[in-house]
C-alpha cells in the first residue's frame, strides 16, 4: 500500500468523527500555541534588554557610591559621600579608559513661562554623550569651561521640551528655572525612548555636575562615575583597575568592604537576562505539559479507534494487508492529528504574540527556532503516543478480528 493511499485513508478516518478529531487536536493546539507565545515573550524581553545595553553605550562601567551607615542603620548603595570628583579625575588616566563622566543627580521643579514640570536633574560631565552615543537634536552640549565654572546651563530631553515649550519647539537660548534658579538652555537631546523597565530616558535635564554640587545641593561629593573602556575586551580589566585605584585612594585596609560599587553594563544585563531566561523556561515547561496532555489524548483516541475498527483491520489483513501496513496506517493518523494541531497552534501562537504586543505593548519576538522546536515536538508526540495503538492494531489476528463484535 502506497504512503499516499495510507494518508488518504487516515484523512477519511478522521473525517468520520470531526468533533472527536477536533477535540483530540485541541490539546496539541493549546500546547504549541502556549510554547510559542511564552518563548516569544522571553525572546522579546531579552531583545529589549540588549537594545537598552546598546543605547546606554558600549563598554560602559558604572562606579557608584557605596553604603552609608548611621546609628546602625544602613542606608543602602549610593548613600555614601566618599566618592569625590577627584576620584573621577584619577580614573581618567588609567590604561584602557576612554571617557569618564562624574555624576550627581537630584530632582527639581522646572519652570518656563507659565509652564512647570518636575523631573530628574542629572549632573554630569561633557563626556557623557560620547559614552552613551547620545545625539544632540538642537544646539550643543555644555562645554568643559561650563563644568569648571559651574555655569547655570542645561541640556534638556525631548519630554521636558514638549512639556515646557511644546512639541518640536526650539528652546535653545531660552531661560528656565530649576529650583528657582535661572538656567540657560543650550541644547536639546535626541529622543531615546523608554528602558525595558519603563523609565523614560527623555524625561531629564542635564547640567554640569559641579553646578549641582555647588549651586543646587551644596555638597562636595558625587553619586557616580560613568566610564567607557577603549575596547570591549578590556572592560573587565578596566573595572578591576578602577576598584584597585579607589581602594587605595579611600585608604581601605585588606578585609575592609568597599565603600563604592563597580559594575559593568554586561554584568547588570546578565542578571536580568538570567531571570528572564528562567521565567521563560518555567512558562515553557508549563506549556509543555499541555503538549504532554495532548499526546495522551491522541493515544487514547487511537486506542478507541483500534477497538472500533477491529473488523475493518481484520478484513484488510484477510485480503492481503501486512502488519506493517496496518502499523503505518494508524501511525500516520496519529502524526497527522499532531501536525494539524501543531500547525494551527503555530498560527494561534503568532496571533497571540502579536496581540500581546498590540494590546499590552509588551515586546515579543517569534523565533524560527521556537517554531521549529514546537512543530518538531508535535510530530514527535504523534509518533511516540501513536506507536502503541498502531502496534496493537498490527498485532491483531485476522480471524479473531473478523469475529469481533
Amino acid at each position: 500500500m502506497s504512503l499516499l493511499m495510507i494518508f488518504r485513508i487516515a484523512l477519511k478516518a478522521m473525517g468520520r468523527n470531526k468533533m472527536r478529531t477536533a477535540l483530540t487536536m485541541l490539546g496539541m493546539i493549546i500546547g504549541v500555541a502556549a510554547v510559542i507565545t511564552m518563548v516569544a515573550l522571553g525572546t522579546g524581553a531579552q531583545s529589549s534588554i540588549e537594545a537598552q545595553i546598546q543605547s546606554a553605550g558600549t563598554n560602559v562601567i558604572i562606579v557608584s557610591a557605596g553604603n552609608f551607615m548611621a546609628g546602625g542603620v544602613r542606608q543602602g548603595q549610593g548613600a555614601a559621600s566618599t566618592l569625590l570628583p577627584e576620584d573621577a579625575a584619577a580614573i581618567a588616566p588609567l590604561p584602557g579608559v576612554q571617557y569618564v563622566a562624574a555624576g550627581l543627580n537630584t530632582r527639581g521643579q522646572l519652570v518656563a513661562g507659565n509652564q512647570n514640570w518636575n523631573t530628574q536633574v542629572q549632573g554630569t560631565d561633557v563626556d557623557l554623550p560620547l559614552i552613551q552615543a547620545w545625539q544632540i537634536e538642537r544646539g550643543a552640549f555644555f562645554t568643559p569651561q561650563d563644568v569648571t565654572t559651574a555655569a547655570k546651563v542645561a541640556v534638556i530631553g525631548s519630554v521636558v521640551r514638549d512639556q515646557l515649550f511644546g512639541p518640536d519647539a526650539n528652546p535653545v537660548g531660552q531661560v528656565m528655572r530649576i529650583q528657582k534658579q535661572p538656567f540657560n538652555i543650550v541644547g536639546v537631546l535626541a529622543a531615546k525612548g523608554q528602558t525595558s523597565m519603563g523609565q523614560d530616558r527623555d524625561d531629564v535635564v542635564m547640567v554640569p555636575y559641579t553646578t549641582v554640587m555647588k549651586k543646587i545641593r551644596g555638597v562636595t561629593f558625587i553619586n557616580n562615575v560613568t566610564v567607557s573602556a577603549a575596547s570591549s575586551n578590556e572592560v573587565k580589566v578596566v573595572a578591576d583597575r578602577i576598584a584597585t585605584l579607589l581602594r587605595v585612594r579611600h585608604r581601605l585596609q585588606p578585609g575592609d568592604p568597599d565603600d563604592f560599587m563597580v559594575r559593568t553594563i554586561e554584568e547588570m544585563a546578565s542578571v536580568r537576562k538570567e531571570a528572564t531566561q528562567t521565567m521563560t523556561a518555567l512558562l515553557a515547561s508549563i506549556a509543555g505539559v499541555s503538549l504532554l496532555v495532548g499526546g495522551i489524548g491522541i493515544m487514547n483516541i487511537m486506542l478507541v479507534s483500534v477497538t472500533e475498527r477491529t473488523r475493518e483491520i481484520g478484513l484488510r489483513m484477510a485480503i492481503g494487508a501486512r502488519g506493517r501496513d496496518v502499523l503505518l496506517q494508524f501511525l500516520v493518523e496519529a502524526v497527522v492529528l499532531s501536525l494539524f494541531g501543531g500547525a494551527i497552534g503555530i498560527a494561534l501562537g503568532f496571533g497571540l504574540s502579536r496581540g500581546i504586543t498590540f494590546w499590552m505593548e509588551w515586546p515579543t519576538t517569534v523565533s524560527t527556532n521556537a517554531v521549529a522546536v514546537a512543530f518538531g515536538f508535535a510530530a514527535a508526540t504523534g509518533v511516540f503516543f501513536g506507536f502503541y495503538p498502531a502496534r496493537k492494531a498490527a498485532a491483531l489476528d485476522p480471524i479473531d478480528a473478523l469475529r469481533y463484535e
